[in-house]
């Protein structure tokens, strides 16, 4: 080797990652923006705290006004009641992260931007775990929004599910959560939506005139936007139909680090990311559900290899 070769030769140290083009910050813009356009429940809540959230820590507490009386004029003096606002926090509590390694060899064979192909199916990782927290925050619907019970499900079909759906719609109506132009949205998952699709009265996305519906929404039902999403799952045979207003929940959530580091023990880059989130049910009455019957939930088997009553297992 030169002496001209030795000075302009990059050592393995000069060389770095992989990715030394990297830049955590353009990341982290690129994972944001594509949650912001993804993720089915982003559609449906509300981020009102979120800079309070970014400004001021993991917490931020929220002020709700007390409703106020109105009283008629009469001859007596005027009787003044005393305002008690609700006080509530907003916690960011759910902390994730991704950790992959990516081999110097896979990207050197790669024929793609093997990078931004792992950065979509991160984003893919957050969306599930992001919407099926949301999706869980059914358990926050009152009594009286409830169409269906654990214990009489709902048992959904093609003729059944417009009459449903607007029983849904009239819990959310009957509770003010509809006044002025609060647009109310229904989550399905694509079982549900195979019988939607089947009903008359659905008006599918195409048709809807020139009213704006949500990004992603399928279509109108019963005056409510229809989004779909894979992540409404069964639990114990039951589904949990979540309709409401972006009135009812508010979110905040921080990618709070994505960075990349050469793995001292293999030729591989290691890439991580912190992702950090909370939300809060502030408006209870402006969220509504339905318990539906899983069609394909599958009922325990009675034992029949238990004894019958009074034998033993000699048969006596």
């Amino acid at each position: 080797m030169t002496e001209n070769q030795s000075a302009t030769t990059p050592t393995t140290t000069e060389q770095g990652n992989s990715y030394s083009a990297f830049i955590p910050e353009i990341w982290s813009k690129k994972l944001n923006t594509l949650l912001e356009k993804n993720c089915v429940m982003l559609q449906c809540v509300n981020r009102n705290y979120e800079g309070d959230i970014q400004n001021q820590g993991d917490k931020v507490r929220i002020i709700t006004p007390a409703d106020v009386t109105i009283s008629t004029v009469g001859n007596e003096s005027l009787s003044y009641s005393e305002l008690e606002p609700t006080s509530m926090e907003l916690t960011i509590d759910q902390k994730k992260y991704f950790a992959f390694k990516i081999n110097d060899v896979a990207q050197a064979q790669a024929n793609q931007d093997i990078m931004t192909a792992h950065l979509s199916n991160a984003r893919r990782a957050i969306e599930e775990v992001q919407d099926s927290f949301l999706l869980g925050m059914h358990s926050d619907v009152g009594e009286e929004n409830i169409v269906g019970s654990e214990e009489e499900a709902i048992e959904l079909d093609k003729s059944t599910i417009y009459a449903k759906f607007v029983e849904l719609a009239m819990k959310l109506k009957n509770a003010n959560a509809l006044t002025g132009n609060k647009k109310p949205w229904v989550i399905i998952n694509p079982t549900i939506e195979s019988y939607l699709l089947q009903s008359t009265e659905f008006i599918g996305a195409h048709n809807v005139a020139d009213e704006t519906i949500r990004e992603g929404a399928i279509g109108r039902i019963a005056g409510m936007d229809v989004l779909v999403s894979t992540n409404l799952t069964s639990t114990s045979g039951l589904f949990y139909v979540l309709a409401g207003t972006n009135d009812a929940i508010t979110f905040a959530s921080q990618l709070a680090r994505i960075e990349s580091l050469r793995d001292k023990d293999s030729f591989s880059d290691l890439v991580r990311g912190l992702y950090l989130y909370g939300a809060k049910t502030v408006q209870p009455k402006a969220l509504a559900k339905m318990v539906v019957q899983d069609p394909f939930a599958t009922t325990e088997e009675p034992n029949t290899n238990e004894n019958p009553e009074g034998t033993t297992s000699d048969g006596e």
